[in-house]
């Protein structure tokens, strides 16, 4: 049986929140916990640790947003905001503080569901696209870092590139490493003989 979502709700109004609660409720089955002070709300989410934020307020500070980056960055977890309205620049600045969707014209119990469902499904959307940008921008370091060691190779023994590849490949493998990781030890190395 899959776990339940649990999501932390940010609203002051009682009544309001006790709205959202009945709307997730009938939505599904979620584990809700509802904080009303936005003092400390970094503190108060990451003691919560929820699946997803969702956030109610009339007009959101920046001071709020600044807050919110530190309580739930673009990694951690998804943030969907509701606001009645919103200043010029706001929306950015949510986006920017890690908020997946920032919804102006406030809060309605039937939206609740399908929003919650678009700020889950873009904040795996990014996560995806952070994991596979970093595991590019690693492959590109890689790469380089094996072109300058074939380059010392080749420089150190008057061989062609392929032979340096080869030699590089094979040392990796005699000693169960990757190939990049002895590039960066001969890298590293040649640095210190300088």
């Amino acid at each position: 049986m899959p776990q339940k979502l649990s999501i932390v709700v940010v609203e002051r109004d009682r009544e309001r929140a006790l709205l959202i609660i009945d709307s997730l409720r009938a939505a599904g089955d979620y584990d809700v916990f509802v904080i009303a002070e936005e003092t400390g709300l970094a503190r108060r989410i990451s003691e919560r640790n929820p699946d997803i934020v969702l956030i109610d307020i009339t007009s959101p500070s920046r001071d709020m947003l600044e807050e919110l980056t530190l309580a739930s960055s673009p990694l951690d977890r998804p943030v969907a905001m509701f606001v009645d309205r919103s200043e010029d620049g706001l929306t950015k600045a949510a986006i920017e503080a890690g908020v997946s969707a920032y919804v102006v014209d406030g809060l309605r119990a039937d939206r609740i569901k399908p929003v919650l469902d678009a700020a889950i499904a873009r904040f795996h959307m990014f996560a995806r696209m952070r994991s596979e940008l970093a595991a590019t921008k690693r492959a590109l370091e890689e790469r380089k870092t094996i072109d300058r060691a074939k380059g010392l190779v080749m420089k150190a023994r008057g061989i062609g590139e392929d032979e340096a590849y080869a030699l590089l490949r094979k040392t990796a493998m005699d000693q169960g490493r990757k190939v990049a990781d002895v590039a960066e030890a001969l890298v590293i190395a040649a640095g210190l003989l300088k």
